[in-house]
């Protein structure tokens, strides 16, 4: 049976946190529909002005919307540990939708000497997940677990290797490969998250998802394909999907009856659109010594230890 965002029913009393949700991406379609269901949204991104803006359309569609406001920069591991405590106050958590990101930049270090796309993709939301930990233990109940998802993407696949290296090193830096490891990363995190959550005894699982192909902001900032521009710019719209629909895979993560460690795709060719499924994703996303050891790597790099 085909899912939709009719299957989402009534989220009343629901709380969740979607990163990234600025208007004309996919972070922004899964806040808007999760208000839409009834859920109390607790929008978190970079910019004050963005997240207003996103605020603002949300509340257009959905005059009842309610909907918490917190700056976050996943880049900074203050920024994130500041975020952490906003939300903290705000009380226990369902729904942890760790979506922002950024795709295949130049290489830069951030404030933390970090290399951006990994301290972006990766090492922020693993701190952020830990953080938020006990919000999220909170909210559970004996019918009902909270939630993480965690948004990678199809290109995990075109990952050479797990990004097990010292984060704060340059080797040769190649942006569109880099970016290829932190979605590979994200689903490393999550299956070693769910691992370690059942392992721990805790009411939390962790799932992760990818939109397919998606015309949406992180796109048209992101690098450059390169060679291949002008070809990609004309071919890019006519095989991907509108951000509210690459959301759909999120959305059915986050609410759909499902167990931990799914990973959720459209449906369509080649998984690049289409309704969204549970789908598998590579050999070495499902690596237990690189899940592990990634584990420890951003363990060491956060310098947070959970659960």
């Amino acid at each position: 049976m085909t899912w939709t965002t009719a299957d989402l029913g009534d989220l009343s009393g629901l709380t969740a946190v979607v990163t990234g949700p600025s208007r004309g991406g996919i972070g922004y379609e899964t806040a808007l529909e999760l208000a839409r269901h009834g859920a109390r949204v607790v929008l978190a991104g970079r910019s004050e002005g963005k997240l207003d803006d996103a605020a603002r359309g949300i509340h257009g569609e959905v005059p009842e919307a309610r909907l918490e406001q917190v700056v976050l920069d996943l880049s900074d591991l203050s920024s994130v540990r500041t975020a952490a405590a906003a939300i903290a106050e705000l009380g226990p958590i369902d729904r942890l939708v760790n979506n922002a990101g950024v795709m295949a930049t130049p290489y830069r270090r951030t404030g933390d000497g970090l290399e951006l796309q990994l301290a972006t993709n990766h090492l922020g939301p693993f701190l952020l997940t830990g953080l938020l930990l006990p919000s999220l233990v909170a909210a559970a109940s004996p019918q009902a677990s909270s939630r993480v998802v965690t948004v990678a993407s199809i290109g995990h696949r075109l990952a050479p290797r797990a990004p097990l290296g010292d984060p704060r090193e340059k080797g040769r830096y190649l942006r569109w490969p880099t970016y290829f490891q932190t979605k590979l990363a994200n689903l490393l995190f999550t299956y070693e998250l769910d691992r370690r959550l059942r392992a721990a005894g805790l009411p939390v699982s962790a799932l992760a998802a990818h939109p397919g192909l998606v015309s949406s902001h992180l796109i048209s900032n992101g690098g450059s394909f390169g060679p291949l521009s002008r070809i990609a710019d004309v071919a890019y719209p006519v095989v991907s999907q509108k951000p509210a629909q690459g959301a759909w895979p999120t959305l059915m993560a986050a609410t759909a009856d499902l167990p931990g460690g799914t990973y959720v795709g459209p449906s369509g060719l080649a998984e690049t659109q289409g309704a969204p499924q549970v789908v598998g994703s590579s050999a070495l996303s499902h690596d237990e010594e690189a899940q592990r050891r990634l584990w420890e790597l951003s363990q060491r790099t956060t310098g947070l230890s959970y659960p």
